[in-house]
């Protein structure tokens, strides 16, 4: 199962998540139905009467569900860091110094760099002794993941590994929004118990007073019953929102785990974490009262086991790892860490996973890719670059640990400071061409003053000789320290980026690229999409917008206008066959793609697998891509929300 069809199932369990949802709802206006007819003993009335009243009650009931859901979903348009900050979770700076939250932004950083999306906000939740994590979000813009106390010390760096791949699956895989939106419509189920506990008190104090002013006692008060009856229905919003929550996930762990050990290529690391929930006395259940509602996007059960479970049976996914894996070892671990907790960090040492001490030099490291030649050219083949759309492998991987170890420590340091990212992101947006980075320069003073001008200038110049392969990889990892800063800043970053793409239309299409990528992640992580259905789209409405993007890529490509000619037909032959359409580049060049990138970005899933495909067939029309052309691949799709891991060595991923 590639990306785009773990895409389509994804549509296909939103689908299912509102039937769910909405059988839910008719369950429960038959019980208030039932209390209210009763309660007011409307029966006694006529049919009409009967009909209007039970019409309003329906209405009512509804009605009150649905703006309780839209209520908490608006609540969470803060993105993931939201729904951490809710769990007790504390932001874990860019820049730590403390080994342990360093380890975790290491294991972090390479993770997203592995797997082609913007690093994101990491968060500790410290009072959490549990081994849990999780990942939220609208988008891999404004996703978090966060981790316990817990899973930081017990884990070594194999297993919290293990631990973060699983999560990073659930970003890949848009298991996020589904889950995100799930919070919302669970809390509008059970809304109505909140009413209920209210009406029932109101009830039971009037039937009090009721009775103390007549002696001759009275019957139950109506509000008290209706009360009740909200209560009895809040209930079974409870019991339809585990049924969900269980229908929803458990499959998607199992898809999740699978993920994790595809990206580590070892089973070792979520095995060996999965035990230690197993064996050890906290597990993975977590303190926090709203445990049930995050439920079904942790990493392990929150609570105790049930009927309604979110995730499956803990042996049961081991197992699927370990086929040989025999469930009593859980109770011999059990034995062993009740006298003597496992600790992360002496694992680390003991499996020579520990960083140096301080001053001391880091050992070399074997295994890893060397970066690609910048004149390096590669035989890619469409359908590999579409098995590896949101498919990391260990070698993508590795090659993520060697470009963080290849980035320069001062270029690293500015990039995870909050006030330095700034100037180091807007200087790998400035052109390599000496007059087009006059004019840019020009525009960004005239615009943004002369001081952030000099300063991005000066990181331009300081990153004149930096390897192609790193200039994406760099400008993603200043993100956590861009979403720290205020809004109107962000704003204002935003404007700058569309000042440097727009200061005189000859950016060329890398570049515009690279700058529209980024713009598009920071307006994303500034105004999370909270739209509940997206991807509508069919190439028969995106046709234009397709033909400019191919238009524009067989231009760029190609000096010669027949050959850039063959390219966009053997695009337009992977994207629509059996059409021919004329080749006509955009007059403006890149800047005709403004209006394109809405439009392709909302095809649905087949139809974007066909576009990348046939973004492919031009850009490699010869067969063979370069360094440049690869970069230039890994943006685009990272355009369409289809996450490209990085070229490594002598290919892709």
């Amino acid at each position: 199962m590639n990306f785009f069809e773990r895409q389509r199932q994804v549509r296909r369990l939103s689908t299912r998540l509102v039937l769910l949802f909405v059988l839910a709802v008719v369950g429960i206006v038959v019980v208030v139905n039932l209390a209210a007819v009763f309660a007011f003993n409307a029966t006694s009335g006529n049919p009409p009467q009967l009909a209007g009243f039970v019409a309003l009650v329906t209405v009512a009931t509804v009605v009150a569900i649905g703006l309780a859901a839209l209520v908490r979903t608006l609540t969470l348009r803060g993105g993931g860091g939201k729904v951490a900050r809710e769990l007790g979770g504390v932001p874990v700076p860019a820049d730590t110094t403390d080994p342990e939250l360093r380890r975790l932004r290491n294991v972090v950083e390479e993770m997203a760099l592995a797997s082609g999306v913007p690093v994101p906000e990491v968060y500790l939740l410290p009072e959490e002794t549990a081994i849990n994590a999780f990942a939220a979000g609208w988008s891999p813009s404004d996703a978090a993941v966060a981790v316990t106390r817990g899973a930081l010390q017990r884990l070594n760096r194999d297993e919290l590994q293990g631990v973060i791949a699983h999560e990073f699956a659930h970003v890949v895989n848009g298991d996020m929004r589904l889950n995100i939106r799930l919070m919302g419509l669970l809390f509008g189920i059970l809304f109505l118990t909140v009413i209920g506990r209210g009406m029932a008190r109101v009830g039971l104090l009037g039937g009090g007073r009721q009775r103390s002013n007549n002696n001759s006692g009275g019957g139950i008060n109506p509000l008290m019953l209706v009360g009740l009856a909200l209560l009895v229905a809040g209930y079974v919003g409870v019991l339809a929102g585990r049924l969900i929550q269980a229908s929803v996930s458990r499959q998607r762990e199992y898809l999740a785990d699978a993920s994790a050990v595809q990206y580590t290529r070892q089973t070792r690391g979520i095995a060996g974490a999965l035990k230690k929930i197993g064996g050890l006395t906290d597990g993975s259940e977590l303190k926090s009262p709203k445990r049930d509602e995050v439920g079904h996007m942790l990493f392990g059960e929150a609570a105790r086991a049930s009927w309604f479970a979110t995730h499956p049976p803990l042996a049961d996914r081991i197992r699927a790892l370990e086929p040989s894996f025999d469930p009593a070892e859980l109770q011999r671990l059990s034995q062993q860490w009740a006298a003597a907790p496992p600790s992360g960090r002496q694992e680390d040492v003991a499996l020579g996973l520990a960083p140096p001490a301080p001053g001391q030099p880091a050992p070399p490291v074997s295994g890893r890719p060397a970066l690609p030649e910048h004149d390096a050219r590669v035989r890619v083949a469409p359908t590999e670059v579409l098995g590896r759309v949101a498919a990391p492998t260990e070698t993508a991987y590795t090659h993520a640990a060697a470009i963080l170890d290849r980035i320069p420590d001062p270029l690293l340091d500015r990039a995870r400071n909050r006030d330095a990212a700034v100037p180091l992101l807007l200087g790998l947006l400035l052109s390599a061409e000496p007059e087009i980075r006059q004019h840019q320069y020009a525009a960004l003073a005239d615009r943004h003053g002369r001081d952030l001008a000099d300063a991005a200038l000066r990181e331009a110049d300081d990153l004149a000789g930096l390897h192609p392969t790193l200039r994406l990889p760099l400008a993603e990892l200043t993100f956590p320290a861009l979403r720290a800063r205020p809004g109107p800043e962000l704003e204002s970053l935003m404007a700058a980026v569309f000042t440097l793409i727009h200061a005189d239309g000859a950016i060329d299409v890398s570049e515009y690229c690279l700058s529209r990528l980024l713009l598009a992640e920071l307006q994303e992580a500034l105004r999370p999409d909270s739209r509940w259905r997206t991807d509508r789209r069919s190439l028969t409405d995106a046709r234009s917008a397709a033909a400019f993007l191919l238009a524009t890529l067989a231009q760029v490509g190609h000096a010669d206008r027949a050959a850039a000619e063959q390219a966009f037909q053997a695009g337009i032959a992977t994207l629509l066959p059996g059409t021919t359409l004329p080749y006509a580049p955009p007059e403006n060049g890149v800047l005709a793609l403004e209006t394109a990138w809405p439009v392709l970005d909302g095809l649905r899933p087949g139809d974007k697998e066909r576009l990348v495909a046939a973004t492919v067939a031009v850009i490699s029309h010869d067969g063979m891509m370069t360094v440049p052309e690869i970069e230039l691949l890994r943006t685009i799709c990272g355009l369409l929300h289809c996450p490209l891991p990085p070229m490594a060595g002598h290919g892709i991923g």
